[in-house]
């Protein structure tokens, strides 16, 4: 069982885009009966995912409700703002201008929380902070609220906030490839590219069953939402001319749209018969803009 990373394992990272693309729109719920027929597909066995279940229902990602003897999954807060995080990383338009400033941030863990650092760098990674050194992160995007959302809350953190600016521009270029491995970054969207560009190509020709259709479709931004762990967004000014990154996210929207009526399609026919909860459930949140 892979894992990304921020230790989520492909089953976990599945369920979120499954209520992500699908189940925020439909109500914002579902069953564990319905959820494991919808993963069915993907080979994942029924009694791993209701122990998965409980594992995010336990770390505050999901909470339960129950209707009758029927209990319905939904995101807690916790989970929406990942999703939402997660929608506007890539569905979002990206950055043009950038100002030439870096934001920084600055940490110290005592030795005894190694397990904290672990974390507080994963999610710096997340957010776009490349390590100039072990404690030292920078982005060139103000990212320093939601930084400082992470260091808050490890206690044993200490940490300051910088903005900064290079002397010229060959630093820039310098410092965006000592933090970033952007040649091995480079060689995964053209290999992302090799792979679906050729079946876009198919698709636009002869669109397959519903069920086959919400697979692919899953798999092309599930593929795809791997990058944002390895891809902080750079502006154009410190990226090669040839950059496929672009070029990359076009092809994943194309297949995402082609894909979207029998992807539909398949998780209506799945949801169709099942129980829907009698009383009043909390309000989806909107899309983020």
């Amino acid at each position: 069982m892979t894992e990304d990373a921020t230790g989520e394992s492909k089953p976990r990272s599945l369920v979120f885009d499954i209520f992500g693309e699908y189940v925020r729109a439909d109500g914002g719920y579902l069953t564990l009966q319905a959820l494991s027929r919808l993963l069915e597909p993907f080979d994942v066995p029924p009694d791993s995912l209701r122990v998965l279940m409980s594992r995010l229902r336990r770390e505050g990602w999901f909470r339960t409700m129950k209707s009758g003897r029927i209990s319905f999954y939904l995101p807690a807060k916790r989970g929406w703002d990942l999703l939402d995080e997660g929608y506007v990383r890539i569905m979002g338009a990206p950055h043009e201008n950038w100002s030439g400033e870096w934001h920084v941030v600055i940490f110290s863990v005592p030795e005894t929380e190694r397990s904290a650092r672990g974390r507080i760098r994963k999610q710096l990674a997340w957010l776009g902070f490349g390590p100039l050194a072990a404690s030292t992160w920078i982005s060139p995007w103000d990212r320093l609220r939601e930084a400082t959302n992470v260091l808050a809350a490890e206690p044993c953190a200490q940490y300051d906030r910088l903005v900064a600016r290079s002397l010229s521009r060959e630093e820039d270029l310098e410092r965006a490839a000592r933090c970033w491995d952007l040649a091995s970054l480079a060689d995964g969207y053209r290999d992302y590219l090799n792979r679906w560009e050729k079946r876009l190509s198919r698709l636009r020709a002869d669109l397959p069953e519903p069920e086959r259709a919400f697979v692919l479709r899953t798999q092309v931004i599930h593929e795809y939402r791997k990058f944002l762990f390895t891809d902080p967004g750079l502006p154009a000014q410190l990226l090669p001319d040839d950059w496929p990154g672009k070029h990359a996210r076009e092809t994943m929207l194309s297949v995402f749209e082609v894909l979207r009526e029998p992807a539909t399609r398949f998780y209506q026919e799945v949801t169709a018969e099942m129980a829907r909860p009698a009383g009043d459930l909390p309000p989806v949140p909107p899309l983020p803009c």
